[in-house]
């Protein structure tokens, strides 16, 4: 195989030349160009959890509920979820066919590169750099949300007040946390991804359960499914119905983690796709009733938005449920959220990891090395950390850095997201389907999708609160733009001129004498 633009044509599995379904991966793997560095420990069901978790409707729908009480109120909390949860889960349809046609952990980058029709090299390299950025961001926003939660009980519990400091602090230490635990390898990972699910759900259904039975008082079904509310400073419903739609938009990233775990999942050409699609739809359903029920729950609608804690579903946990009850679910939503981040950090580093190996990030010979006694990439876990601990400074002088963070997860993530779709769509009736595929809806769902993120791409670069001032202006662009400028250039001055998109590691027998070198190091 070459590092040209083609498609690969998936090789179909018998018993003649294959003897396991993990023979079958690895050898779909090495028809790639890839050698089976990292170990395939992963079941399908652990591939689900780890998208599930990065979506984390206990992260995203509690830490950007306060974003979403002040733009659109309960009306857009609670129907801009279903709507953009259905848009969302067109793009991961879209997503999920590429996939099983290319398990690869590069996921999204060589996937362009296979399915661009010319200048394949260029489409791999900007896709590439946008899930980086996306990926960066999403850990960013996942632990800086966990760091804002953690402060919350932290005040309440020890007087550890919700300074931007304290903050940024929480922030830093919860990422060296995520590190560290990436560091033992993906059985551990894989075993707290599997809990995660379960707590995510149970948790959901105590946290709901618990606002239900306990309160005396509950908001009418007309306060929850029609107040709007607009505490921006714009004039316009419609703009802020729009800006509103960001809360269930940034819920809904991460679900990229399957296709970048399934060079360490089993018959990953099938488990992957699926891991994409369902935790899109489990989050749906999970996340809508987890919103209705903190929304019914609401005792004081300016007392949650101007909560001393910071955290306004916080504030509605204790009006609702007394101060202990309310500290008790609190530690609930932390313990998501940092499953969360930590399989954020572990998609964020694979995604690294793959890029690094093809050559497309500065460095990159030092991001690609993996530990050869857990096979993990290591220094790519701390990159992961560290540059999302570098997007989240900005707190400490800009009081919208954190919906900023989020926008700059969502753009960069839905960019890489639908550039493969848009190439896969060139093809037509060219691509070559993997095991799972859409048949006949391909062409329509892929479309549809295309539209929506070019619509939010748009829409979350525009500022959030007025007036415009340094410490409310929304910095998205300035970080998309930077990034993006950062891999032009480097492109045009240089890059265009190596960089040929996903390489070829070796023949199969030189792939087949890189594992086993593993092994022996192991």
């Amino acid at each position: 195989m070459s590092s040209t633009s083609e498609p690969v044509v998936p090789t179909a599995r018998s018993s003649a030349d294959v003897t396991s379904p993990h023979d079958a991966d690895t050898q779909r793997l090495h028809q790639m160009g890839y050698a089976q560095e990292l170990a395939r420990h992963m079941s399908g069901f652990s591939n689900f959890a780890v998208s599930f978790t990065i979506i984390s409707i206990l992260s995203g729908c509690l830490t950007l509920y306060g974003f979403g009480l002040n733009t659109g109120g309960p009306a857009l909390i609670v129907w801009g979820w279903p709507f953009v949860g259905l848009m969302t889960l067109l793009v991961g349809l879209a997503m999920a066919e590429v996939c099983s046609s290319f398990p690869t952990a590069g996921g999204l980058y060589y996937w362009s590169a296979k399915l661009a029709p010319s200048n394949s090299a260029a489409w791999s390299w900007f896709t590439g750099w946008f899930n980086f950025l996306g990926q960066v961001a999403v850990t960013a926003g996942i632990d800086f949300g966990a760091a804002f939660f953690l402060n919350a009980f932290l005040d309440l519990q020890f007087g550890f007040d919700a300074r931007p400091w304290h903050t940024i602090l929480l922030f830093g230490l919860i990422l060296v946390l995520h590190g560290a635990l990436n560091q033992f390898g993906v059985k551990i990972v894989a075993l707290f991804n599997n809990i995660s699910v379960w707590w995510h759900i149970v948790g959901v259904a105590v946290i709901v359960l618990v606002l239900v039975v306990v309160p005396d008082h509950h908001q009418s079904a007309n306060f929850v499914f029609t107040k709007f509310v607009n505490n921006t400073g714009w004039h316009s419903t419609f703009y802020v119905a729009m800006l509103g739609l960001l809360l269930a938009q940034y819920t809904f990233t991460g679900f990229d983690a399957s296709a970048h775990m399934t060079e360490e999942t089993r018959d990953a050409a099938v488990a992957g796709p699926r891991g994409i699609v369902m935790s899109i739809v489990v989050s749906l359903v999970a996340g809508w009733v987890l919103l209705i029920g903190v929304t019914f729950a609401i005792q004081s609608y300016d007392g949650a938005v101007g909560s001393a804690t910071g955290v306004p579903p916080a504030q509605i946990f204790i009006d609702a449920v007394g101060v202990t009850g309310g500290k008790l679910l609190l530690l609930i939503a932390i313990g998501a959220q940092l499953f969360c981040g930590m399989a954020s950090v572990t998609a964020n580093s694979r995604m690294i990891y793959a890029f690094s190996r093809d050559g497309a990030l500065p460095g990159s010979a030092f991001w690609h090395r993996i530990n050869p006694r857990t096979r993990t990439p290591t220094n790519a876990i701390w990159l992961a950390a560290g540059g999302a601990f570098v997007l989240g400074l900005p707190y400490l002088w800009n009081s919208t850095a954190y919906a900023a963070v989020t926008s700059i997860a969502v753009i960069g993530l839905y960019i890489a997201y639908v550039l493969p779709t848009f190439l896969r769509l060139r093809q037509g009736d060219a691509f070559q389907r993997g095991p799972w595929h859409l048949g006949r809806w391909s062409r329509l769902i892929g479309t549809v999708a295309v539209l929506w993120v070019v619509f939010i791409t748009v829409l979350f670069m525009l500022p959030t609160v007025s007036p415009v001032t340094a410490k409310t202006f929304n910095y998205t662009p300035i970080a998309v733009l930077a990034v993006l400028g950062f891999a032009g250039i480097w492109w045009l001055v240089s890059a265009r001129k190596w960089f040929t998109g996903p390489k070829v590691q070796g023949s199969p027998e030189e792939l087949a004498a890189m594992e086993r070198e593993l092994e022996t190091l192991a």
